[in-house]
């Protein structure tokens, strides 16, 4: 149960969104600029430290809040919800596994909201994948980075990020992760017109030229990188599960409130209740998204394995989030009174959400991985 202090914050986030963030995403179109004053809005509140202990200066909420403050952002603004996301699993893997000369250096910019971070980390990011993306060369007191990564959430947005890559001269290592900061010399994350863009929230190329790391910037041992990563991913699909529970939410709100304004000029009540049948079968999908997600938190909070449950969940939320949105579609052109443009944004949205972290199809191999086992050749024929 939450306690009063949690209850209070999650009252304080859903009055935020719905007065603050809420009106700043009807306003917002594709090719606006990235919504930085709402994310300096949520360092005032403390939000984008909210599962850090105290002593780092964070909030020190479990990762049940967490999922709760996640849905109610992306109910209001979907980019919102997963940048917190974004920035959050990244800050994690920092002060998890960084040095403490490198989590004294950078953990208080990243918990207060000073920085904003981001990671190039997907569940097809194994250690052959880095080898071919991303090289890790030694060079003195410190690492060179060479390579290119494909649809990195908030690339060009984020002030530092969290990547993994192969050291040239120990090909068969487990991946090297390293922190480099936006303003690195060589690191290039401009966005063009054709990347994609999910309300707000772009996923473009990251490259990297001669890119030179401190040493003391290597998150975690040499050859370490890819259990790391193999972990965050798991949290991965996780946040963006609840970011998908909250784009339901705001869909099934639009065709409740569509069918309720069309009144008498809505279709026969054999129609409105053929409608309202619909949307109490929505309700009950999104609640059960939302109770696999709660589920695979509370696993997470008491150290328990995470992997299949926050698969699940990512599956389940984000194919959810695609049937309430294209049903809220057909709703309101037979009863819906909202304008089209919030029904379209929504089914634009949900489609997008395959694009984070590795998408259905990476959450789906690692559920395949936990549930099934591994599949040899003969087997997978």
């Amino acid at each position: 149960m939450p306690t009063n202090q949690q209850r209070a914050l999650l009252q304080l986030v859903r009055e935020v969104s719905r007065r603050q963030i809420a009106p700043r995403a009807q306003h917002h179109v594709p090719g606006d600029a990235f919504p930085a004053e709402l994310f300096a809005l949520l360092a005032e509140l403390d939000l984008l430290g909210l599962p850090f202990s105290s002593d780092d200066g964070g909030l020190g909420q479990p990762t049940t809040v967490v999922c709760q403050v996640l849905t109610e952002l992306s109910q209001a603004f979907l980019a919102v919800g997963l940048g917190t996301w974004v920035h959050l699993l990244a800050t994690r893997i920092v002060a998890d596994h960084a040095s403490s000369s490198l989590r004294h250096e950078v953990l208080p910019q990243l918990i207060t909201g000073e920085w904003l971070a981001a990671h190039a980390l997907t569940v097809s990011t194994t250690a052959s994948a880095a080898s071919r993306s991303m090289q890790v060369t030694r060079d003195g007191d410190g690492y060179v980075l060479n390579g290119a990564l494909s649809d990195v959430a908030y690339a060009g947005q984020a002030d530092c990020y969290v990547l993994l890559g192969r050291l040239s001269d120990r090909p068969g290592d487990g991946g090297t992760m390293l922190l480099v900061t936006a303003d690195t010399a060589g690191l290039d994350c401009a966005l063009s017109g054709s990347d994609a863009t999910i309300h707000g929230a772009a996923a473009g190329p990251l490259t990297c030229r001669d890119v030179r790391v401190p040493a003391h910037h290597r998150i975690g041992a040499e050859g370490d990188g890819g259990r790391i990563a193999a972990d965050a991913v798991d949290l991965a699909h996780l946040g963006v599960a609840a970011c998908a529970v909250g784009l339901a939410r705001a869909a099934l709100q639009v065709a409740l409130t569509g069918v309720r304004a069309s009144g008498r000029d809505g279709p026969p009540a054999d129609g409105r209740s053929d409608v309202a049948g619909t949307i109490a079968e929505l309700a009950a999908a999104v609640e059960a998204a939302d109770a696999l997600c709660e589920r695979a938190a509370a696993a997470d909070e008491a150290g328990r394995p995470v992997a299949a449950l926050a698969a699940m969940a990512r599956i389940v939320a984000t194919r959810t989030a695609i049937e309430v949105t294209e049903r809220t579609a057909d709703i309101h052109e037979r009863a819906g009174s909202t304008g089209p443009g919030v029904v379209d944004r929504y089914r634009l949205e949900a489609a997008a959400l395959h694009l984070v972290d590795g998408g259905d199809n990476a959450a789906r191999r690692a559920l395949v991985g936990e549930v099934v086992g591994d599949l040899d050749e003969d087997d997978e024929r």
